[in-house]
């Protein structure tokens, strides 16, 4: 009746103990884990930069307009996060890395767009 065993668990993950930290997609060579740091850290010191601006441009206290657009922001780095951690977990297939890559690219855009907007880039006035 028991038709799963423990090796059933196991399967997914490389050895035969499953206990290695190896990656499960075999992402080992330096040029990945390169490029998985510039443009997680490039983004992240976006977002950073982004939901401090807008606590403090254009002036004190803030515009909840400008705090919104932030919120927002991070709401979508979350649902990226989860992304991540279910591809490092092997739960999601190599393919959706560069789903990964391309959400990582909107949220780059949306700090530069939110940036603009709460230096009041391109206002006339």
């Amino acid at each position: 009746m028991d038709e799963f065993t423990s090796n059933d668990f196991t399967t997914r993950t490389y050895g035969t103990s499953g206990l290695d930290n190896r990656p499960l997609f075999g992402e080992t060579s330096v040029r990945d884990k390169a490029i998985n740091l510039l443009v997680g850290g490039l983004t992240t010191l976006l977002v950073v930069v982004t939901v401090i601006s807008s606590f403090l441009f254009p002036s004190l206290p803030p515009w909840p307009l400008n705090v919104f657009f932030a919120f927002c922001i991070l709401l979508t780095c979350g649902s990226v996060m989860v992304l991540i951690v279910w591809y490092r977990q092997g739960d999601l297939e190599p393919k959706f890395r560069k789903l990964i890559y391309y959400m990582l690219a909107s949220i780059v855009l949306l700090c530069l767009c939110a940036n603009l907007y709460f230096h009041n880039v391109g206002r006339g006035t």
